[in-house]
């Protein structure tokens, strides 16, 4: 596993080296084989849990990353990297670098006295959602490994200890150009915003203000594009606070997110949000909020006027409604399979979206009828949407079927699946559960005779809630 650069060169103190803390016993819990090929990692067997707990030391420090954040609306100038460990990055078999980043692997000089560990519930949760997640076709970091520490971690109530290894095309966050702007480090704010550029923009040739300008606006349309994604799938990201966005576009923080069950754009899950900032139905609001914190943090590389620069960032930040809002349509369009230019598919989709709150209709699943009703003659339509049925399907065409097939998924992370995944680990250190599901769940748009044991919902959910794993 060759290892290259980690961010030490952007400026002082960005990137502070630091070893991981060793563990007790590490015992490797999940390994992640096709990962492991697509980036020729050859840890031997009885080598992965050492290595990727953190035990075997690397010739390199790794490195802890600095970044502020607004958490919940609430400014903190110094957060970073309090419980994870930057090894390096390494390439894939298209030559993409992709960090790799051990998470819960002890205490760093951000850790503003906290143990650094992570506990193994939210190890699991972020293995098995990022690996949907990202069979679901959605941008996302991955996870290569969770291995067991071996130890307790002192949470409430107190739980058994894991590692994680993410592997992200990169870790730099809005809240990493905060954290330098927030210092006045205009000549590091240029080298982070350089290889950002380097490593997801490249096509970006621009040279002064105009360079700064078309990141920004890359990486809004980025954020347009994955946001309208997870509403695609009913996803709730539950904490997307801007040292949880990446400028990359990929979906990071599996912390306290769930999945939407019965349609309700105020669907909240996170136990931490208790006005419902990052509800469903607001996460566009918000990622376009994180945005104009990038462009407060740009600044400085746009003029030294601040009035002129943020008259020349405006306009892209005012676009961020209108991108949103033509791919959203798109979105539903796909959906229920229709052609974006029909006069009567705005009005359709509302009437729709009205009858699944109303009538608390599981979203995945109906949609998954509608698709199959197309095609099969006996599909259990909710009494509620025959009315509704018959106007649409006078709308679709041959092709609507396809499309349809290829937007709506069968099969999604349940909150119950992966509740029941968790506590067989917590149990006995493996689950059989989560063998069946990965395999339905690694294709979730296609039949499978086992599909229906994962398109089960709860009988109420109504008092769900799901954790911060810090």
């Amino acid at each position: 596993m060759k290892l290259v650069p980690r961010y030490t060169d952007i400026t002082e103190n960005f990137a502070i080296e630091d070893f991981p803390a060793s563990v007790a016993f590490p015992q490797l819990l999940l390994w992640n084989e096709s990962l492991a090929k697509e980036f020729n990692i050859n840890v031997a067997a009885d080598l992965r849990a050492s290595t990727f707990s953190g035990n075997e030391k690397q010739a390199i420090p790794a490195v802890a990353l600095g970044y502020s954040g607004h958490q919940f609306g609430h400014f903190s100038p110094r957060l970073g990297d309090g419980r994870a460990h930057l090894l390096g990055a390494i390439n894939d078999d298209k030559n993409q670098l992709w960090d790799i980043q051990l998470k819960g692997s002890g205490a760093t000089p951000y850790s503003r006295g906290g143990d650094g560990r992570c506990a193994l519930g939210p190890a699991i949760r972020e293995y098995v959602m990022s690996e949907a997640m990202h069979a679901l076709g959605i941008k996302t970091t991955r996870c290569l490994a969770v291995v067991g520490s071996g130890e307790t971690v002192y949470r409430n109530p107190p739980q058994a200890g894991a590692i994680v290894t993410r592997l992200a095309t990169s870790h730099i966050r809005v809240g990493s150009f905060q954290y330098l702007a927030t210092q006045g480090d205009v000549e590091g704010l240029k080298n982070l915003a350089d290889l950002a550029i380097e490593r997801h923009y490249p096509e970006i040739t621009d040279t002064g203000s105009q360079r700064y300008l078309a990141f920004l606006g890359a990486v809004i349309k980025n954020q347009v594009k994955l946001v309208v994604s997870w509403m695609r799938v009913g996803f709730i990201h539950g904490v997307m606070n801007t040292d949880n966005t990446l400028v990359s576009g990929e979906t990071i923080d599996y912390g306290p997110c769930a999945m939407m069950n019965s349609f309700d754009f105020d669907t909240v899950f996170s136990s931490i949000d208790k006005q419902g900032r990052y509800a469903f139905g607001n996460q566009p609001n918000i990622a376009n909020w994180n945005c104009a914190r990038l462009a407060e943090s740009l600044i400085p590389l746009i003029s030294d006027d601040d009035e002129q620069a943020v008259s020349l960032m405006t306009p892209y930040i005012n676009s961020f409604a209108e991108q949103f809002n033509t791919e959203f349509t798109a979105m539903w369009a796909q959906k229920l399979g229709l052609n974006e230019s029909c006069n009567s598919s705005g009005e359709l989709i509302a009437e729709l979206l009205t009858l699944l709150k109303d009538n608390q209709l599981d979203y995945t699943n109906t949609f998954d009828a509608l698709t199959e009703s197309l095609k099969e003659e006996v599909v259990i339509i909710p009494e509620s949407l025959i009315e509704w049925r018959a106007k649409w399907v006078s709308l679709t065409d041959d092709n609507s079927y396809e499309v349809m097939r290829t937007a709506n998924p069968r099969v999604i992370p349940r909150n119950h699946v992966i509740e029941e995944i968790i506590a067989q680990y917590n149990a006995t250190g493996s689950s059989e559960l989560l063998q069946r599901f990965i395999k339905i769940a690694s294709n979730p748009y296609s039949d499978s005779e086992k599909l229906s044991e994962f398109q089960a919902t709860p009988i109420n959910e109504n008092d769900y809630q799901t954790f911060c794993g810090t």
